[in-house]
């Protein structure tokens, strides 16, 4: 009776066991991962924020005081009249040389000087000249008429000649100018800022590296905006003085030839 008794127990309670050691053998069921609404495309959307330069131009000009400021706008307005006067200097030299192509092309093949004057263009220092040269010959009287006729027209001519080297040197001094005293003036921006950064360094009461650094940076801008000022300044008025020494050589000969000239036409006539 009491095998009869275990043998029911057993087989009544193995059902349970099993189904309870198979639910406990099952993996707990994963969570899905939320779905990101927008994907990559919310990413893209997003702004991106750059932090701003304390060191750059930027901070210089907010952080700097009038005296700075004026220091800055100075050397910008020096560079813009640098490069203004180098194109246009630039521009009135080609122009005298096509001028130049020009007399030698429709002045010495005219039968009289006035002739050949009134093929040239009318702002042509060549023309400029030549009605130089034959007003002389009309103003030889009176107390001018006591000076020899090859002096005068020399000196007519030669002044004619003079007038026009004083245009061609018209603007190149501002170049000189701005090449020689530019890099002081930046100079005097770094030694200003260099004296208010320590100044609020030593107000702070911190002397960091960090702290050193940036204002005396900042400072230093100064010089090399100054030293970007002064360059090609320097090279703009070297190379255009060699290009006027090229120009006044070609009115030069035009001058010398055109003396023989009018003093031919006038032994002749």
């Amino acid at each position: 009776m009491f095998l009869a008794f275990l043998c029911f127990f057993t087989f009544s309670i193995s059902p349970s066991l099993v189904l309870a050691q198979g639910q406990a053998a099952e993996p707990p069921p994963v969570a899905a991962a939320p779905i990101a609404l927008g994907g990559a495309g919310a990413a893209q959307s997003a702004k991106v924020e750059i932090p701003e330069n304390p060191y750059g131009l930027a901070a210089l000009w907010k952080t700097s005081d009038a005296v700075a400021k004026f220091v800055l706008l100075l050397l910008v307005v020096m560079s813009v009249s640098c490069w203004y006067v180098t194109v246009v200097k630039l521009l009135e030299q080609n122009k005298m040389t096509r001028q130049a192509k020009a007399a030698k092309e429709n002045f010495w093949s005219a039968g009289t000087v006035d002739q050949g004057s009134a093929a040239l263009e009318v702002s042509s220092p060549y023309r400029f000249i030549a009605e130089g040269a034959t007003s002389a010959l009309q103003k030889h009287n009176g107390l001018m008429g006591h000076i020899p006729l090859n002096e005068w027209v020399s000196m007519s001519i030669q002044r004619a000649v003079d007038r026009v080297q004083s245009n061609t040197q018209n603007g190149l001094v501002v170049l000189a100018t701005v090449g020689s005293i530019s890099p002081f003036v930046g100079l005097f921006g770094t030694v200003w800022g260099i004296y208010h950064a320590l100044t609020a360094i030593g107000i702070s009461g911190q002397a960091s590296i960090d702290k050193v650094a940036g204002p005396v940076g900042e400072a230093l801008i100064m010089t090399a905006i100054g030293l970007a000022v002064a360059v090609p300044a320097v090279l703009a008025y070297n190379w255009l003085v060699r290009r006027n020494k090229g120009v006044m050589d070609d009115i030069r000969a035009f001058s010398q030839d055109l003396h023989s000239v009018v003093l031919g036409s006038v032994a002749k006539g």
